[in-house]
C-alpha cells in the first residue's frame, strides 16, 4: 500500500462523506504482473485496514494472476456479491467516469471485435491493435485512454460492471504523483514500482520513509521475523526446475488464447539459465512481457485454466476494523456468496470452493519458500491464520 492509495481513500470520503465505509479487494501472495507480492497477504491486509480501509476481501489466486480483464471481472464479482457495495472506486489517469464507461461499452460491441480481428492480422502488439480498433469505432480521443495503465484497468472495471448489468457505479479519482511504472521516486506519490525498486536496491530505509506509516510499520515487523522482503528471484531455480520438468503438453494447457505462445515458452525453458533470459527468448512484439510472466507463474504454482472455477465461490475476509465488522454482519444477510472467516469452515462449502482453497494453500506454501529466512517458511500457514480483526 502506498500514499496514492491514501489519496484515493481521502478523495472517496471527500466526495461521498467522511463516514463512508470502504471495502478493499486485494490480491493474495501473488499479483497481476506475474510476480510474488513484496509481503504476505495477511501483513498487507492489516496495513490497509490500519490505513483507513474498513474491510479487506481477497481476490482469489486465479483471478489475481490473470489478464486485466479477468482481474477486473473477479474484483467486480466479489464486490457485487457482498450485497452492500454501491460504488466502485479506483484511480485513473483521466479521472473521467463517463469516458471510461464509453470505452468499456465500445469494447463490448461486434464492430469493435471485428476491427480488432482485422488489426491483429497485421502482427502488431495486442495493445496497439486494441487501441486502433477502438479508435475506428469510438474515435481517437477516447481510444487513447487505453494507452495508460490505470485508465486501461478502469475500462476493464467498467466493462465488468456492464457485463454483469451491475447496479454498482464507477467512481474514478485522477491519479496524482508518479506514473504507475516509474522506477525512481519523483516529487509526488511514489509508485509501488519505485518502492519495490528501492528495497531491491538495498534502500529499504528510504522506501519506508515514503510509505504510509502503517505499511512501513508492518514491513518492519515482517522483516524482523524473516518474512520480508519477498522477491521471485529467491525461488528462481525452483521456478526454472518446474518449467524444465514440464512437457510441451503441460505448457499447452496454460495457453488460454490457443495462439501457440506455449511453444515459445516451452522451447525457451529447455535452455534458459535465468527466468529473464527465458522470458526474453519467448517474447515477441505481439505478446506482453507480463503475459509471459503470468504463464510462468501459473506453471510454477501448478495452476491450470481448466481446473479454475468459472465463478468466485466464496468471499474470504483478510482484515477488518470495527466498521468492517458491522459490514460483515450486514453481508451475512445480504451476500450472494458464503463468507469465509475461519479457514476450516471451507470444508462445509462445495467442491469448487474446497478445490480453490487447496490451490490457495499450496500457493501460500510455495510463496513462503521465498522468505529471506527459511526457518520462517513452515507450510500450512493458510490453514492456521484467520483474518486480522482490529
Amino acid at each position: 500500500m502506498h500514499t496514492g492509495h491514501l489519496y484515493l481513500l481521502e478523495q472517496v470520503r471527500r466526495r461521498l462523506g467522511a463516514e463512508t465505509a470502504v471495502v478493499g479487494v486485494m490480491s493474495g501472495d501473488f499479483v497481476q504482473r506475474g510476480d510474488f507480492a513484496l509481503l504476505r497477504r495477511q501483513a498487507r491486509a492489516r496495513a490497509a485496514v490500519e490505513s483507513g480501509v474498513n474491510l479487506v476481501l481477497e481476490l482469489p489466486l486465479p483471478w489475481a494472476v490473470s489478464s486485466a480483464e479477468r482481474f477486473a471481472a473477479g474484483g467486480v464479482e466479489i464486490l457485487e456479491a457482498t450485497g452492500v457495495v454501491t460504488r466502485l472506486a479506483f484511480g485513473s489517469e483521466c479521472g473521467d467516469d463517463a469516458a471510461l464507461v464509453r470505452v468499456a461499452a465500445c469494447l463490448r460491441t461486434e464492430a469493435y471485435r471485428a476491427a480488432l480481428r482485422r488489426h491483429l492480422t497485421g502482427g502488431a502488439s495486442y495493445d496497439a491493435c486494441r487501441q486502433a480498433a477502438a479508435a475506428e469505432v469510438l474515435g481517437e480521443e477516447d481510444a487513447a485512454l487505453l494507452a495508460q495503465p490505470n485508465n486501461n484497468l478502469g475500462v476493464e472495471y467498467c466493462k465488468a460492471l456492464l457485463n454483469r448489468g451491475s447496479g454498482i457505479r464507477p467512481l474514478t479519482v485522477s491519479r496524482v504523483g508518479d506514473a504507475h511504472d516509474r522506477e525512481r521516486p519523483g516529487e509526488g506519490h511514489p509508485s509501488a514500482t519505485a518502492l519495490r525498486a528501492l528495497i531491491r536496491a538495498g534502500e529499504a530505509d528510504r522506501a519506508l520513509e515514503l510509505m504510509p506509516p502503517a505499511m512501513a510499520a508492518v514491513y518492519r515487523a515482517e522483516a524482523a521475523v524473516g518474512r520480508a522482503p519477498v522477491f521471485l528471484e529467491t525461488c528462481e531455480r525452483a521456478v526454472l526446475a518446474r518449467l524444465r520438468s514440464m512437457t510441451e503438453s503441460d505448457f499447452a494447457a496454460l495457453d488460454q488464447g490457443r495462439e501457440g505462445l506455449y511453444r515459445r515458452l516451452y522451447r525457451a525453458s529447455r535452455t534458459a539459465p535465468t527466468l529473464e533470459t527465458l522470458l526474453a527468448a519467448a517474447k515477441t512484439k505481439r505478446y506482453a512481457h507480463a503475459r509471459l510472466r503470468r504463464m510462468a507463474l501459473w506453471a510454477y504454482l501448478g495452476l491450470c485454466p481448466a481446473e479454475v472455477p468459472a465463478q468466485v465461490p466464496y468471499l474470504r475476509v483478510l482484515a477488518a476494523d470495527a466498521l468492517g465488522r458491522e459490514l460483515l454482519a450486514r453481508m451475512r444477510k445480504a451476500a450472494r456468496l458464503p463468507i469465509l472467516t475461519k479457514p476450516g469452515r471451507v470444508r462445509r462449502l462445495d467442491q469448487a470452493a474446497q478445490a480453490l482453497f487447496a490451490l490457495e494453500a499450496r500457493g501460500a506454501d510455495l510463496y513462503a519458500l521465498a522468505y529471506p529466512d527459511l526457518t520462517a517458511a513452515a507450510g500450512g500457514s493458510l490453514w492456521r491464520e484467520g483474518p486480522a480483526m482490529l
